[in-house]
């Protein structure tokens, strides 16, 4: 498939007339082509128009025609094959590796999704029929269902070019909901974007579709990404990216007419309990499970476990000792792009003005690689220094020693709220892990035992999100078929005759779902 450098409105391929973005090979930094000019207000304006004209009939479409049409998109991303690939790691510089098992499970929750949808839970159909005899007053018939909001903007990410970027996890669930969906790519990969957009689009046309369910922007500034989030037709957002970039978005949505619901994910430390017992007896297994982790992916992860947290003592040094150790054998890795090279080396600097070096990587041997970086501080100096807490998108850690369990709940107190929070612990720590973990609760999206937290399964039981920075509504996920619900509202029916009701509501129940019938579940 040749790259054609145009956005896609619809199923029309349209040149931008704004500053041209250009991907930089981060390994090479060598300037790949084609080169993307960016849109203005009018090809949002034309997008907006399209997916306005296709939600009433997209969202009504059958549950099967739409499991059908994200199945499709599944098999056009995998049919284009190794270029897909080839461009990502070019764009990237991912490994090949790394690239494929992202394309799978961005196809894999692609068709997730079509699962959800063919199973209708998502409807969360309710019927409470009339009771005309009712004293003092009569009950009328009810019935509910839920019903998509609108169409809905989503941002690509710059750390995950698939899962979270133009057929990802938020294009997904919208989809899945019934929103058409106008993606605006990252311009960090805008040749893998075009690519899975036009994928997109074949299967929109494949399907029988309108062709304003899916349409793929470009634009280097902030005028594209505002025109959506401001235009009326939008009716939700779905963003991934840092804590700057999401609360602009938000302020914007909030100030409109009609302000609309902003997901986005933002900022996460990910804090890693040391609890004492487990410490002494495994402390280098831990320290090797920790430098893994700290490292894979040069650190770019949501997940990345940036601080961690245990008792001041012997085996709180012996894990550091074995974990510098291992860590002063790590090579320097490329990041994603010069911007979050530049970025991660500057937040290096300015952690190290306010914490102790314990170790770092080898040094770098090429273009916008980063260094892995620990650092060691004090419970007292954290707790009084917010500089301590913010999050370093890489390789680089916090160790910080309390000097007993009750300075961990002090700081676990004074976190911001986090995505993930993982307790290290053996049977004697269940005592105070116990006793931290309605703390945890309210700090974090996921909670975890004795494992890592990177890596986000992709099932119906997962939580991707978390309180404020982690995420702007703690109340969603973005991972995991739950994250369907962020694009649903309720709708009530109220003593309508059975020919004007959904399918969903309709007397004989013809999808077959397990309504909640005056207050039990159908069979």
């Amino acid at each position: 498939m040749t790259l054609t450098g145009k956005m896609l409105i619809g199923q029309h391929a349209i040149s931008g007339n704004r500053e041209a973005i250009r991907a930089i090979n981060p390994a090479t930094d060598a300037t790949l082509e084609p080169a993307y000019l960016g849109g203005d207000g009018e090809p949002v304006a034309q997008a907006c128009a399209l997916a306005w004209a296709a939600f009433d009939v997209y969202r009504e479409t059958s549950l099967e025609v739409r499991a059908t049409f994200l199945e499709t998109v599944a098999a056009h991303i995998e049919a284009l094959g190794d270029e897909l690939i080839e461009r990502a790691v070019a764009e990237t510089g991912l490994p090949h590796a790394r690239i494929q098992g992202e394309r799978g499970r961005t196809c894999g929750q692609l068709r997730t999704f079509a699962r959800t949808v063919r199973a209708g839970e998502w409807l969360d159909a309710r019927v409470d029929t009339a009771q005309p005899q009712r004293q003092p007053l009569p009950r009328p018939d009810l019935r509910q269902r839920h019903i998509a909001l609108g169409p809905v903007a989503v941002f690509g990410a710059s750390n995950f070019p698939l899962a979270f970027s133009v057929a990802g996890g938020d294009t997904a669930s919208a989809l899945a909901a019934g929103c058409p969906v106008i993606v605006k790519a990252h311009g960090a990969h805008p040749g893998t974007s075009e690519l899975v957009g036009r994928a997109v689009a074949q299967a929109v046309k494949a399907c029988g579709l309108p062709e304003g369910v899916f349409s793929l922007l470009y634009g280097s500034g902030r005028e594209v990404g505002m025109a959506l989030v401001t235009d009326p037709r939008i009716k939700a957002v779905g963003f991934t990216g840092s804590r700057s970039g999401g609360l602009a978005l938000i302020h914007a949505a909030q100030a409109r007419p009609e302000p609309i619901p902003v997901y986005a994910e933002m900022s996460s430390i990910n804090p890693v309990y040391l609890f004492p017992a487990a410490l002494t007896a495994r402390g280098d297994a831990l320290a090797q499970g920790f430098v893994a982790s700290l490292t894979q992916g040069a650190g770019q992860f949501c997940t990345n476990p940036g601080l961690v947290i245990g008792v001041q003592g012997p085996a709180l040094d012996r894990f550091i000792s074995s974990a510098a150790e291992r860590l002063h054998s790590c090579a320097a890795q490329t990041m994603l792009t010069p911007g979050i090279a530049s970025a991660f080396t500057s937040g290096v600097v300015a952690l190290t003005e306010h914490a102790k070096v314990a170790a770092q990587g080898l040094a770098a041997t090429g273009p916008h690689q980063g260094q892995a970086h620990l650092f060691v501080t004090q419970a007292q100096d954290f707790l009084a220094n917010e500089h301590l807490q913010a999050e370093v998108f890489g390789a680089s850690s916090l160790v910080v020693a309390c000097a007993n369990v009750e300075e961990i709940r002090q700081v676990s107190e004074h976190l911001e709220g986090q995505l993930t929070a993982t307790l290290q612990l053996d049977e004697d720590d269940l005592p105070d892990a116990k006793a931290l973990l309605p703390v945890l609760e309210r700090r974090a999206g996921r909670l975890l035992v004795n494992g890592w937290p990177t890596g986000v399964e992709v099932c119906d039981a997962m939580v991707h999100g978390g309180p404020f920075p982690a995420t702007s509504e703690s109340r969603s996920t973005s991972v995991g078929t739950a994250a369907i619900q962020r694009f649903l509202r309720p709708v009530c029916y109220q003593d309508f005759p059975d020919a004007l009701l959904p399918d969903a509501l309709r007397h004989g129940n013809p999808l077959l779902l397990r309504r909640l019938l005056d207050g039990q579940r159908e069979a």
